[in-house]
């Protein structure tokens, strides 16, 4: 291949002697003729750089939400690349063009014979390494215009200018380090070819910025919010990790060996961080209550308030996530318990020691397990704890369709929600003059703060409602900013609350109307309450771009309208309207409402016995093997 390529390279300098017959001018000629013939392909890495950096606040939001999840950001970034059609391979596609080209020219110059091959008193068909003298200025020039090229594309390439001092500075080191070698071990002919080139390339790039500007095509107001956001994630993580105390990493060492120490453990139950017990808690407290098993929890966060639980038979344990990774390969037990999905497709896999260990999944959402969650994400667990009937279909039809084995559906409800009802006090409403609207949205991208809070406040405030603004915690700890500034701005409204306090589930069973866009609290809040939720629809967060494989309308979709009523972006005028229809029609109430939430929720104030009664017949069953 090579050979030809040579023979092929040969023949094209061979005719750029012929028309301009001395040996360097000729070199240079079929540089400058191979540029222009290439245009088409740096045309279309213009156009793909652009759209790269299109994305930048996309990506740079995306890294911010999911810091230090690896996993999630490779996930979700392959969306928005599929989403937006761009093609990360392209950008190679000049690097691929120019080596190859530059394996022909080598080649063909070694079959480019003719009589006189001087340029500027250098002789271009010697090799520099082997000559030396004057002729070490060879790889020096062709270092030199690498560097001169590097240094203009790190300031004024679309997409070199957008990334980091690492990869600039690392390209510009291969670029430099490659030339230097052209330059010294091979005919100084090529070397010529390169330093042409690389002084071409900033000519086409201030030539390509000019035809295609990337002014036209990209926000760069948003690209600098997005990398300030990302600035202030990293920079919490940072200082959140100094904060990491030698006390916690002996604490973590000690609660490791600890846990191994015990021996054998019928039930183990995992929380990623604090706030995750409320998930377990009406399984645990029953088994506790009714049996005198012993139960393991182990927790990622240091400051989990379960460690203020701790007893003989509520075993606590730190184990932080590397640690966890490992534990999880080593663990001895009849059952583990966990709300963390993708067992076995990440990073936590399950026991190399023992092979019959029963993995139970409890969801730490009410939401669409075919939608909301990645494809397969659930394959590899034995036992799925399930809210309600469209829950047990979509996992039936997922293993018909994979061709999986059936795993334990246990029909045991949502036990958030059963504590959420127990909570609940209708009476503390009695009295209340003025409606409260609620808005509570989600966090995930294009959430309805980031698309069209201003116009919704705009539709409701100042029409006799207190408007109660509670963003999701994960949004106020990453754009606390962006928060501040709202509030800033709708300071003079009486009628307006921005609340980040989310130790009391007060404002939630207060509000005559809840307002979110795909966010999970509307289920928690229309089937506690018992009240309708306007929906704001937002584009829909889907994990599964293949949920559609099966025809099942997914949960999140079928009770949207039957709960509540929905609002496109382009009609929030409508709003108010909305309001009033939730608050006076009769197919809002409480009774149309109860009914709903009979139809979708197993066990109503029971999920934790059925769960917990299901747990222990196994470990029952388990003990006689």
């Amino acid at each position: 291949m090579i050979s030809a390529l040579g023979k092929a390279f040969a023949a094209l300098l061979v005719g750029c002697y012929k028309i301009i017959p001395d040996y360097g001018w000729s070199i240079i000629f079929f540089t400058l003729l191979s540029k222009v013939i290439l245009i088409p392909i740096s045309v279309m890495v213009q156009y793909n750089s652009i759209k790269m950096v299109k994305m930048y606040p996309q990506m740079n939001r995306i890294k911010a939400k999911f810091y230090g999840n690896s996993d999630m950001i490779s996930e979700e970034n392959y969306n928005l690349y599929k989403k937006e059609n761009y093609h990360p391979m392209l950008d190679l596609v000049p690097v691929i063009v120019q080596l190859i080209v530059l394996m022909g020219v080598v080649e063909g110059l070694k079959r480019f014979n003719v009589s006189d091959t001087m340029f500027c008193g250098f002789d271009l068909s010697l090799i520099p390494a082997k000559v030396m003298g004057r002729y070490i200025l060879v790889p020096l020039i062709a270092a030199f215009s690498a560097w001169f090229m590097c240094y203009i594309q790190n300031v004024a390439n679309v997409l070199q200018s957008e990334q980091g001092k690492v990869n600039k500075y690392t390209t510009m080191g291969i670029s430099v380090g490659l030339s230097l070698y052209l330059g010294f071990f091979v005919p100084a002919g090529v070397a010529l070819y390169w330093t042409i080139g690389n002084i071409l390339a900033v000519v086409q790039l201030f030539i390509l910025n000019a035809c295609i500007s990337p002014k036209k095509y990209i926000d760069y107001e948003a690209l600098k919010a997005s990398r300030e956001e990302l600035d202030k994630v990293e920079q919490y993580h940072k200082t959140a990790k100094k904060e990491i105390s030698k006390e916690n990493q002996a604490r973590e060492k000690q609660d490791y060996k600890r846990f191994f120490k015990f021996g054998y453990k019928q039930i183990v139950f995992y929380s990623e961080k604090n706030g995750f017990y409320k998930y377990f808690k009406n399984v645990i407290e029953f088994i506790l209550d009714k049996t005198d098993i012993v139960i393991h929890y182990i927790s990622g966060d240091p400051n989990d308030e379960v460690f203020k639980m701790s007893s003989d038979r509520f075993q606590t344990y730190y184990i932080g996530e590397n640690k966890f990774i490992v534990l999880m390969m080593k663990l001895e037990a009849d059952i583990m318990v966990m709300t963390t999905p993708d067992l076995q497709t990440y990073h936590i896999k399950k026991s190399l020691v023992q092979d019959n260990i029963e993995y139970i999944y409890m969801d730490h959402a009410m939401g669409d397990v075919n939608l909301s969650y990645r494809k397969h994400a659930l394959d590899n667990f034995n036992t799925i704890f399930i809210p309600n009937e469209i829950t047990e279909r979509e996992i039936r039809a997922q293993e018909k369709l994979y061709n999986l084995p059936e795993k334990n559906l246990v029909r045991t409800g949502y036990g958030l929600i059963d504590d959420m009802i127990s909570q609940y006090k209708p009476s503390d409403r009695e009295g209340r003059s003025i409606k409260e609207i609620l808005i509570a949205p989600s966090w995930q991208q294009d959430n309805l703060i980031d698309l069209c809070i201003d116009e919704i406040l705009d539709q409701i405030l100042g029409k006799g409602y207190h408007v109660i603004l509670r963003p999701h915690p994960q949004y106020v700890r990453h754009f606390e900013d962006k928060l501040l500034a709202i509030k800033e701005k709708y300071k003079d409204h009486e009628d307006f609350e921005l609340q980040m306090d989310f130790s009391s589930n007060k404002t939630v069973f207060d509000a005559d109307v809840l307002l979110t866009d795909w966010s999970g609290i509307a289920f928690e809040y229309s089937f506690t309450t018992l009240r309708p939720t306007l929906y704001i629809n937002t584009p829909m967060k889907i994990m599964n771009p293949d949920y559609k494989e099966i025809e099942i309308e997914p949960f999140d979709v079928a009770v949207r309208d039957e709960i509540g009523i929905s609002v496109d972006t382009d009609k929030l005028n409508t709003l108010a309207d909305a309001v009033h229809r939730l608050l006076n029609d009769e197919v809002f109430s409480e009774e149309s409402i109860a009914k709903i939430r009979e139809k979708y929720l197993f066990n109503i104030g029971k999920s934790g016995e059925v769960g917990a009664r299901y747990i222990i017949g196994k470990l029952i069953e388990y003990s006689k093997r």
